[in-house]
């Protein structure tokens, strides 16, 4: 005789049974999150951490070890490369993670460690160690993650930091940090006027190649080597910010990460000697990284000078730049004084070059134009000498974070020197809030130095492409 094995739910004669069926329907439910679903406080923590993902994350290495990992498939990547912009390809990524499985976040936080956004998993992991969820029991296997959650506070934090000096406060002081706001914002560069570009373009450097220039962002995030410099937390969101400005204003950008100091010069080198500068009218050269007096650090510890920098760019070494304005920004310390500044006492919060001796016309024909063997350059420097340079740990440092500012807002209208005036405004102004560190109501001042020859306007969106 056959026995035939009736479903569950047939087994329940009577109502006094009901509790028990309900018992076994979530014991069920549990053994399929332990098996199929993320567990909710990762989730949480990946829902908490939203904003800052979606706009942080450098997706073209990590979606390889997820896809090693068996996170994702094959076509679950083209499907999120399909996207257009990093941004919605990021958002993505952070749809589908919630569905692939209780070993997604291990997963993920993984491959942010291997694609060395090690700050992206401590930012998860402060959340997680903050939610007051009990881990539910499941009858199954399920890996429980067993790190140390400690994480510092997004504060102040100087450039170049002595391991003595390192800022520690209570997680209370989190939302009391420096200033408002958890992030970059969305950068909208206003376009110049067909008006303005024709009242000052004559009068001007020439801007109007397609693109306008090639720009280096090269940012040093994560150090090693004797010196013991530490993580520039927040390093990422300058460089990010950077490229997206670059691009608005019709830059070709490139990109160098976590470069040794010898590495750093050659491939600096290796720009300045790009073909492609002949056919364009500008150059931009942005270098991030923990810094000295004339000189910023690379990842092994080692000074790549900056006179040696300006050297590479300069007439005599990049003759297809001759002419042609050369910016450049340096994010680093000068120092190692942090500025305290002092409270106001008020209270309140060219004549014409000499000719030749000669003047026999026909050997002047013979004479090329000679020019001085450095020109046409403007730098501008996060802090003045012997200072620290201060960064937020969430929003990036003051300088890059004022310096996109100002261009998104003030490109359209006014000219280089002028807005790097505007930012050491907003750079006077800022203070740093940490209350009982040595930071706390610290100062810090930018400034620039110049041999250009000429207002240099960047005509954003003039003339049209």
């Amino acid at each position: 005789m056959m026995l035939r094995i009736k479903p569950v739910e047939f087994l329940v004669e009577n109502s006094s049974l009901e509790l028990e069926r309900v018992k076994n329907q979530e014991c069920i439910s549990e053994l399929v999150l332990g098996v199929c679903g993320m567990h909710p406080d990762h989730q949480e923590a990946l829902k908490k951490n939203r904003v800052a993902l979606a706009k942080q994350l450098l997706l073209s290495e990590l979606l390889e070890h997820l896809l090693e990992k068996d996170i994702i498939t094959l076509e679950m990547r083209e499907h999120i490369q399909a996207r257009v912009g990093s941004f919605s390809q990021n958002v993505e990524l952070l749809n589908l993670l919630p569905k692939r499985g209780p070993q997604a976040f291990d997963a993920f936080c993984a491959a942010l460690r291997e694609t060395k956004q090690a700050h992206l998993e401590h930012l998860l992991l402060s959340t997680l160690s903050g939610l007051q969820h009990v881990l539910p029991p499941v009858r199954g296997p399920r890996r429980v993650l067993s790190r140390d959650y400690d994480l510092g506070p997004s504060l102040p934090v100087p450039e170049s930091c002595p391991p003595h000096k390192q800022l520690r406060l209570s997680a209370d002081a989190v939302e009391l940090s420096l200033d408002n706001g958890d992030g970059p914002p969305c950068l909208q560069v206003k376009p110049c006027t067909p008006e303005f570009y024709q009242a000052h373009s004559q009068l001007a450097y020439r801007l109007k190649s397609q693109p306008r220039g090639l720009a280096l962002v090269l940012s040093n995030v994560h150090f090693s080597g004797e010196k013991d410099l530490e993580f520039r937390s927040g390093g990422d969101v300058d460089h990010n910010t950077l490229v997206a400005l670059f691009k608005l204003l019709g830059y070709q950008v490139h990109v160098l990460l976590d470069q040794t100091a010898q590495e750093m010069q050659e491939k600096l080198q290796n720009f300045a000697q790009m073909p492609a500068h002949r056919d364009t009218d500008s150059c931009i050269v942005a270098l991030l990284s923990h810094g000295v007096e004339g000189g910023v650090y690379g990842v092994d510890g080692k000074v790549l000078q900056l006179q040696e920098v300006f050297r590479l760019f300069d007439n005599a070494n990049c003759p297809s730049l001759q002419n042609k304005p050369k910016m450049f920004f340096v994010q680093a310390c000068r120092g190692d004084e942090t500025d305290r500044g002092v409270d106001q006492q008020d209270g309140r919060s060219h004549a014409g070059s000499p000719g030749c001796e000669e003047s026999d016309a026909g050997r002047q024909e013979l004479l090329k134009m000679r020019l001085p063997t450095r020109s046409d350059m403007i730098c501008g420097y996060a802090c003045l000498k012997g200072t620290a340079a201060m960064r937020n740990t969430k929003r990036g440092s003051w300088y890059i974070e004022a310096l996109a500012q100002v261009f998104s807002e003030r490109a359209c209208d006014t000219h280089v020197a002028d807005m790097l005036v505007t930012v050491n405004g907003r750079i006077k102004e800022r203070e740093g809030y940490a209350p009982g560190t040595e930071f706390h109501r610290c100062k810090e001042m930018s400034e620039y130095c110049s041999t250009l020859c000429q207002h240099l306007y960047l005509f954003p969106g003039h003339p049209p492409a």
